[in-house]
């Protein structure tokens, strides 16, 4: 059976002394779940090497890395580096990465397969945005994101693999996608992997559902046959709210 992950992307909030709270909360908090997903969480760099010394049952994710393994990169910070402080999971397609940073579907690639080389597992999201959804769009950019994005892996490879589809057109705005548009998604994706890997590929990998995702509708989102959790933003900061989105289980 494939994982049941909730993950929660803290973006750029918290200062160091309360992002060590909020971590040592969640932690606690997860040590009496109601169930058996998984729980990440992913505070800014500067947090990393603190939080990883204060949590055990709750894994550690970076927002992003660099595609480089070292050198002149100035501001950028590798996979090893993240290694060296505890992280197991990186985030790597973020809508934001995609619209602020400029960073492609070929540029996301490279940093899957580095990734993956060290041994991390990335959290590769992909999304549309409210203009490729009226336009009928939606599924033609997916699959490209999805298909330039995972290129050139295995399907041992695909073992390490989460992905997260994100409706851009529901993060920060309290639009949500209903249930239906959220497994109608999730079951192309699925679908798709068929296509480029198999079945049992398709049928083992983790795939997350982050666009406002909350404890008031997170059951319902869950409850779809092909959304395995979660990649929660807002709700994340908040330990409560985290814990009661993964007891939605």
């Amino acid at each position: 059976m494939r994982q049941k992950i909730v993950a929660g992307n803290w973006k750029m909030n918290t200062l160091l002394q309360d992002g060590l709270e909020l971590a040592k909360a969640v932690e606690e908090l997860a040590k009496s779940k109601k169930c058996d997903a998984g729980i990440i969480i992913a505070p800014p760099y500067t947090h990393l090497a603190k939080v990883s010394e204060v949590i055990g049952e709750v894994k550690l994710a970076a927002q992003n890395c660099a595609a480089e393994e070292s050198g002149a990169y100035t501001g950028e910070i590798s996979p090893d580096m993240l290694i060296s402080v505890g992280v197991e999971y990186v985030i790597l397609g973020h809508s934001e990465r995609r619209a602020y940073y400029n960073e492609d579907n070929d540029l996301l690639n490279k940093k899957v397969h580095l990734v993956l080389s060290k041994k991390l597992s990335p959290i590769y999201c992909c999304g549309e945005v409210l203009e490729e959804r009226e336009q009928g769009k939606l599924f033609d950019v997916i699959k490209e994101q999805i298909t330039v994005g995972l290129k050139g892996l295995s399907g041992d490879d695909m073992k390490n693999v989460v992905i997260a589809y994100e409706p851009v057109w529901a993060i920060g705005t309290g639009l949500t996608a209903s249930p239906e548009q959220a497994q109608e998604m999730h079951k192309f994706i699925r679908d798709l992997l068929v296509e480029m890997f198999d079945t049992t590929v398709a049928e083992n990998t983790t795939i997350l559902y982050g666009g406002s995702c909350k404890p008031s509708n997170a059951e319902e989102l869950f409850a779809n046959p092909d959304v395995d959790g979660g990649l929660i933003g807002g709700a994340a900061l908040k330990a409560d709210d985290f814990i009661q989105i993964v007891n939605s289980y």
